[in-house]
C-alpha cells in the first residue's frame, strides 16, 4: 500500500495534465455536439420532407459507425483531401460529430414532449413557427431532455479516451506512456479508473442539481 501511494503522489501531477485535457476535450466536443445536435432535431421536426430525409440520413449513418472510425477519417482521411487537423481538434470534431445524433435524439424527445395544447395556444395568439419553437417548446423541451442529456454527457466524458488512438494526450493517452516508461501498469491504470470516477460524479451531481432546480420553476 505505501508504495502504491508513493507512486501515486509521482504519477499524479502528469495524470492531472491529462486529465485536465480530457475535461477540455469533453467541453469543446459537448459544444460541437450540442450545436449540431440542435440543427439535426429541428431538421427532423421539419415540416419539409426534404430535411427530415436528411436528418435521418445523417442520424441513422453517423450512429452506424463506431466512433473510433469516425475519429479515424477526421485525423487520418481528411489531409488525403487536404484537409488537416491537428490531434486535439481532429478529437473535438469526431468526437462532437459522433455525439451530435444522440444529442439531437435526446432534443427531439425533449421537444415532442411538450404539451400540443401550449403549441395551439401559442397559434391562436398569432405566434409564427418560429417564435412558438424559440419561446415555447424549445424551453420546455430542454427542461424535460435535462436527464438524457446529463447521461450522455458522462458518456462523453469517458468515451474521450477514443481520441488516445490519434495521439491526444488526454488522460488515458498520458497514463499509456507512463506505465510504458514506468512498467507500473497496475497502479497507473488503477489512478486512471479513480480520475474518471473523480470526474464523472461531479458532473452527474451538476446535472443532477440543474434538474431539480428546472423542476421547481
Amino acid at each position: 500500500m505505501s508504495e502504491f501511494l508513493t507512486d501515486a503522489v509521482a504519477f499524479l501531477p502528469v495524470l492531472a495534465r491529462g486529465l485536465w485535457t480530457t475535461v477540455l476535450l469533453t467541453v469543446c466536443a459537448l459544444a460541437v455536439s450540442l450545436a449540431l445536435g440542435l440543427v439535426w432535431a429541428l431538421m427532423g421536426m421539419s415540416q419539409y420532407a426534404p430535411l427530415r430525409w436528411t436528418n435521418n440520413i445523417v442520424v441513422n449513418t453517423v450512429r452506424g459507425i463506431p466512433i473510433i472510425v469516425q475519429l479515424f477519417c477526421v485525423y487520418f482521411v481528411l489531409p488525403d483531401w487536404g484537409i488537416d487537423f491537428p490531434p486535439f481538434l481532429a478529437g473535438v470534431i469526431g468526437l462532437g460529430i459522433a455525439y451530435s445524433v444522440y444529442q439531437a435524439e435526446n432534443l427531439r424527445g425533449g421537444f415532442e414532449s411538450v404539451d400540443r395544447q401550449l403549441v395551439e395556444a401559442g397559434t391562436a395568439l398569432g405566434m409564427s413557427r418560429g417564435m412558438i419553437t424559440r419561446r415555447i417548446v424549445m424551453p420546455l423541451g430542454l427542461r424535460t431532455a435535462l436527464p438524457s442529456f446529463g447521461n450522455t454527457t458522462v458518456m462523453l466524458l469517458k468515451d474521450s479516451s477514443i481520441a488516445s488512438t490519434i495521439t491526444v494526450a488526454e488522460l488515458t493517452r498520458s497514463g499509456q506512456l507512463l506505465a510504458i516508461s514506468t512498467f507500473k501498469n497496475g497502479t497507473v491504470y488503477v489512478l486512471i479508473a479513480l480520475l474518471y470516477l473523480a470526474a464523472s460524479i461531479p458532473l452527474a451531481m451538476a446535472v443532477r442539481a440543474l434538474e431539480k432546480k428546472a423542476a421547481w420553476r
